[in-house]
């Protein structure tokens, strides 16, 4: 008994030695996730559940930082320590400090491999990094990415040794002062404009596999013919490895299929398949096997669901959004994405769902991602709960245009991209599509917002349309309208309006709203604090959204085919929000929301 009570004190002393190490910078308000955050298991789920292996090693945690001029050598000693995966300027990294664009933060840590992996190859995976990042394993380089919101990984193999491995990342990430997509981030917070993100923000972590391995699968279902495509990126392959796909309802298989020489796998769907939906999200299981020679050299765990976006007119003459060939009116919020203690990063898994369940609650059944990529398990959750989602490319390279600003809406004149600004956009836009594409909930692609950076919009929405033509395309959501992709996108605060319409696409209001409330002790700041109309208790707020959602159900019948309300939670000073930005006051009247919305996601059921 004693030599327990001794152990247990060594672990009590331990941990507390760990926290005394780390604990979130600044004085800001935070969720109540941030209180559950342990430094020596943070954000322990695994990364991407729609390729999942069991065998894996998060590389989350404590790190050692230095934040160094442009181009300098690794310095001997560093600043402190990071909390991976939070961005360097957030609460929960433990630091907040900005770096900037004659500035680079330097990673540090060490890892050992375990040695059950001696005759694997090691994959080093990084969920997402702001912006660009170069990578070295004991001092050998292993890798360069630029991009700050897809996934990406290198084979560190030949760089390994027994034990003790050194990893080092750098990051240079200029945020406003380039014109890499950013988003809302920026150097100079204000309105809109919200805090800098820099750095490592999704998950880290190593996987074995063999040499030959599945690096990605891209899945399209097609409930017309009772089909299921898959087409799996295996690395190391030859002409004649195997790849076989299995689809399962529970532990029962209804669909197998085979392929050789890297070719898509087609499956026969049942005619009766389950078929994905916000009111019945169905998903069917999936295990996909690499074979050589007979022998099993790789398997992961997928899923996927049977479900068709599209347009199509109903018996008005009036083009509709359709999901499984029957008209739906998508309503959600404006979802930012933003946590007042982690940025970028949701404090702890349970937060991340936290947001989505609540719009499901709320009655919606859509979410408008704004001009962000959250991680793979924030989609996975979509999947799971039944969310549409319409996502955003996050904006670059913005500067106003002041005819777009005077609702000058068809004379309004594209930016003039530099070649760099311009590829890098097309790079990025093709890895997030890549990244996201066998997400069910994913339904509409969104190139750009408000005019923001917009350039060449006919291209870049033909381009979208036919690298995947089994979503639908709104090509410039709110801004700078040109006549191609699926959809016209309307804004207007507060109130809904529809000030145009096309009887050829479908008419949607894609931002309105925008009721505010700043509640005392829940605020980013005490002061500066603004929505476009303010009222100062939750009945009021609610009395305002219901007028507004009175006001769009009536324009359903005229022509609206879809709408998004501003917003999800309070971001920094803005308080328009349906929960405070710590996530611990709903500021509306809970049932009287989702009465209403739920009147108008069933608006056009027959």
């Amino acid at each position: 008994m004693k030599k327990i009570t001794l152990l247990a004190c060594m672990w009590v002393l331990m941990l507390t030695s760990v926290f005394a190490q780390w604990k979130p910078a600044g004085d800001r308000i935070k969720t109540k996730w941030a209180e559950q955050i342990n430094p020596q298991n943070v954000l322990p789920e695994y990364p991407r559940p729609i390729m999942e292996r069991s065998d894996w090693k998060n590389l989350n945690g404590l790190w050692d930082y230095a934040i160094v001029d442009k181009g300098s050598v690794t310095p001997k000693s560093f600043d402190g320590q990071i909390l991976v995966p939070f961005a360097v300027e957030s609460s929960l990294s433990g630091v907040g400090k900005t770096v900037g664009k004659d500035k680079e933060l330097i990673y540090q840590r060490t890892f050992d491999v375990p040695s059950n992996w001696g005759n694997k190859q090691v994959l080093l995976n990084f969920g997402a990094v702001d912006w660009k990042t170069e990578v070295w394993v004991n001092n050998i380089k292993v890798g360069s990415h630029t991009g700050g919101y897809t996934s990406f990984s290198f084979d560190i193999t030949a760089a390994l040794q027994a034990k003790n491995n050194v990893l080092t990342v750098r990051v240079w990430d200029p945020t406003d002062d380039s014109t890499q997509p950013i988003g809302k981030q920026t150097n100079r917070q204000q309105g809109i404009w919200y805090t800098s993100v820099t750095g490592i923000w999704q998950t880290v972590w190593l996987e074995p596999v063999n040499k030959i391995h599945i690096a990605a699968l891209h899945t399209t279902p097609n409930i017309d013919i009772h089909r299921l495509s898959v087409k799996p990126c295996v690395a190391g392959a030859t002409p004649s490895d195997l790849v076989q796909v299995d689809v399962y309802d529970g532990k029962s298989m209804v669909a197998s299929g085979k392929s050789i020489n890297g070719e898509e796998v087609s499956l026969d769907m049942p005619e009766d398949a389950k078929l994905w939906s916000p009111e019945s999200p169905f998903l069917y299981d999936m295990k996909v096997t690499v074979r050589r020679d007979g022998k099993v050299v790789d398997e992961v765990s997928s899923y996927t669901a049977m479900r068709k976006y599209s347009i199509g007119k109903d018996e008005n003459g009036i083009v509709r959004m359709e999901l499984n060939n029957k008209p739906l009116f998508q309503y959600g919020p404006l979802d930012q994405g933003w946590w007042p203690d982690g940025l970028y990063t949701a404090p702890t898994d349970e937060a991340l769902k936290y947001d989505i369940q609540k719009t499901k609650d709320f009655g919606f059944n859509m979410i408008r991602k704004h001009i962000k990529v959250e991680p793979a398990r924030w989609y996975t959750y979509c999947d799971r709960l039944g969310m549409i989602v319409w996502q955003d490319m996050p904006s670059g390279d913005m500067n106003p245009n002041p005819k777009w600003m005077n609702h000058d809406y068809f004379t309004a004149v594209e930016k003039v991209r530099t070649p760099e600004s311009e590829s890098t956009y097309r790079k990025e836009w093709k890895e997030i599509m890549d990244c996201l594409y066998s997400y069910p909930c994913v339904g509409t692609w969104v190139p750009f917002n408000e005019a923001w950076g917009q350039f060449k919009t006919e291209e870049i929405t033909q381009w979208t349309k036919s690298y995947d033509p089994s979503r639908l395309v709104n090509p410039a959501s709110g801004g700078n309208f040109y006549h191609c992709g699926d959809i016209l996108d309307l804004h207007n605060y507060p109130q809904p309006k529809m000030y145009l319409y096309d009887g050829s696409r479908a008419t949607v209001l894609g931002e309105y709203g925008g009721i505010g409330w700043a509640i005392k002790d829940h605020v980013w700041k005490q002061d500066q604090n603004w929505g476009y109309v303010k009222f100062n208790s939750a009945k009021e707020v609610t009395d305002e959204y219901v007028k507004y959602a009175e006001m769009l159900y009536d324009m359903i019948a005229r022509g609206f085919s879809a709408g998004v309300y501003t917003q999800t939670t309070d971001v920094e000073i803005e308080v328009n929000g349906l929960m405070t930005y710590d996530r611990k006051v709903i500021k509306m009247e809970e049932d009287r929301i989702r009465s209403i919305n739920q009147k108008i996601c069933h608006s056009l059921d027959k």
